[in-house]
């Protein structure tokens, strides 16, 4: 079957009458939760809370085989530069991988790696044991990372996840440049127990070091200017601008072009993960993405979890044009989950090319939005369940909690099934005014309101079991949103491993920023940026009126 012929065949299930419908299929087919199930590295993904059907899963994966989805899974294991526009390989498992497992090109992509977690060790081993002390003697209680993006999102939600009172260090993290940020967190710190990360790969990065540069001025005022590199280290490949900054060689930490930002937290990235969480926790979160890997690269194209997730998203963006998608954990130590998929799959799938460069000819990426999952009951469920357009849910449950309050366990694991099952079911007219008699409402009462408590149903989820939160689950848990974001690129012929759009407004403030401070000529002159519209100039007066 031809690219063309699979798109269309695919295209044409999802224009049948009752594509779409859930509830239907869920009463016709007791089996059927059984049967779209599937387990791999400790998560279990139940899709029969979607409208898939034998002959939709059968030309979903007939797409991917067309679109050499697999062929593609295997060129990126393979170290081969399926990042096209920036010439690169996107080899974030070889970062979990065995050794001797994963090259880049001619470099031993795994040495490099090993050689860069036994540096890490060490300087765990050494913060955590007393060896690596503060520059008046005092043992580091809390570590700053200070990132963005890729930097902070995943290392910040991991250390979110996985922190547990006793471990180790307190962990923070500063993102914003807006100095608010900081100031909001430097009254929590001592100075004198307090160890700084900064995490930008070209040490270039703007937010990033203007946040480094406050940090650091603060560490100088309070233990004195030759003091502060005492507090600092890096995860940065810019040896000399780490050196300038006063960061001694040992306390640099790199990563390689071919681990992309967004897939970064399993690098020297995750230093922070390792010094609060210990090197233990860093090196089970790693074990449990290598079991998804191992899995994805082995497992067969009808039970591949990452394939299945990424086919049945093609279904409801192609298919059924669901534009968008809510992320609900239910767990409260997944808070930023979602925030870290927000930018592995918008900054992967926001793409209007494909790879060569040709205008795509169908939707690409979802909006991903989400909150913790009772949090989300009471703000923007609401439109999921009675909104005019689905939105495809994702919910994440645990089973088993650490606390020891069990009923509260029950209460939130009773919510998340009976928002799936809502969302599935819906409650059709018939059944609303039947509610309404039950509980006495007069007749005019139920006429008046049954058009308001009429669900339609059929809004679709997914959900994710996870046995327990460990760092082994959690690796395994983001290990299969990377994976399905590669799949996804495959499936929609674009790159998921560049990010072009984020470099034009990083162009633009650069031109903005002397403008700003009254030196625009100046700045145009030296920097080319082109000159400020009529509506950025005004809004650039504005500003420097109230200033002023």
């Amino acid at each position: 079957m031809t690219d063309g012929e699979a798109w269309g065949a695919l295209m044409a299930l999802g224009r049948q009458p009752g594509a779409a419908a859930i509830r239907p299929k869920l009463d016709a087919d007791p089996a059927r939760a059984a049967a779209l199930t599937h387990h791999a590295a400790g998560l279990m993904l139940d899709l029969s809370r979607t409208a898939l059907v034998a002959p939709v899963l059968d030309a979903l994966l007939a797409l991917a085989r067309a679109r050499g989805v697999l062929a593609f899974r295997d060129a990126m294991a393979a170290g081969k530069a399926v990042n096209s526009t920036e010439g690169r390989a996107a080899l974030h498992l070889a970062l979990r991988g065995p050794a001797g497992a994963f090259q880049a090109g001619a470099e031993d992509a795994s040495a490099v790696v090993h050689g860069t977690l036994a540096a890490m060790a060490g300087f765990v081993r050494g913060v955590h044991d007393g060896t690596l002390r503060g520059a008046r003697g005092d043992r580091f209680t809390d570590v700053v990372n200070i990132g963005i993006g890729g930097s902070d999102l995943g290392p910040a939600m991991v250390t979110r996840a996985l922190w547990r009172h006793g471990m180790p260090m307190r962990a923070h993290y500063l993102a914003n440049v807006d100095a608010h940020a900081w100031e909001a967190l430097r009254p929590t710190l001592d100075p004198a127990r307090t160890l700084v990360l900064v995490a930008s790969k070209t040490f270039t990065t703007q937010e990033t070091m203007a946040n480094a540069g406050l940090v650091k001025a603060w560490l100088a005022a309070a233990l004195g200017e030759a003091a502060a590199g005492a507090h600092l280290a890096a995860l940065s490949t810019n040896l000399p601008a780490t050196a300038a900054f006063g960061i001694a060689p040992d306390r640099v930490f790199g990563f390689r072009d071919w681990v992309g930002g967004r897939f970064s937290l399993w690098s020297s990235v995750g230093l922070s993960i390792a010094l609060a969480c210990g090197m233990p926790a860093f090196e089970g979160l790693l074990a449990g993405a290598r079991a998804m890997d191992e899995h994805f690269l082995s497992a067969p194209e009808a039970t591949n979890l990452p394939l299945l997730l990424a086919a049945v998203e093609v279904w409801h963006v192609n298919a059924l044009g669901y534009p968008a998608r809510a992320v609900l954990p239910y767990d409260e130590r997944l808070s930023r989950f979602a925030a870290h998929l927000q930018q592995l799959e918008m900054e992967s799938l926001g793409k209007r090319v494909t790879v060569e460069g040709a205008p795509v000819a169908h939707a690409t990426g979802q909006v991903v939005f989400g909150e913790p999952g009772t949090n989300a009951q009471h703000s923007f469920l609401q439109l999921i369940h009675q909104g005019t357009t689905p939105v495809p849910v994702d919910f994440v449950l645990v089973a088993r909690p650490d606390h020891t309050h069990a009923e509260s366990h029950r209460i939130l694991l009773a919510n998340a099934l009976a928002q799936a099952e809502a969302l599935a079911r819906g409650r059709t007219e018939a059944e609303a005014r039947a509610e309404m008699a039950r509980a006495g409402l007069p007749a005019a009462e139920i006429d008046r309101l049954a058009p308001h408590r009429t669900f339609p149903g059929n809004r679709p989820s997914v959900s994710i079991l996870l046995p327990a939160l460990t760092p082994e689950t959690l690796g395994a848990l983001v290990a299969l949103y990377e994976h399905k974001v590669a799949c996804l690129g495959a499936f929609w012929g674009i790159n998921p491993f560049d990010q072009w759009g984020v470099e034009l407004g990083k162009q633009l403030a650069g031109g903005i920023l002397p403008a700003l401070a009254g030196q625009a000529e100046a700045a145009d002159a030296a920097t080319a940026a082109p000159p400020l519209d009529a509506a950025t100039a005004a809004m650039v007066a504005a500003i420097r009126r109230l200033q002023a």
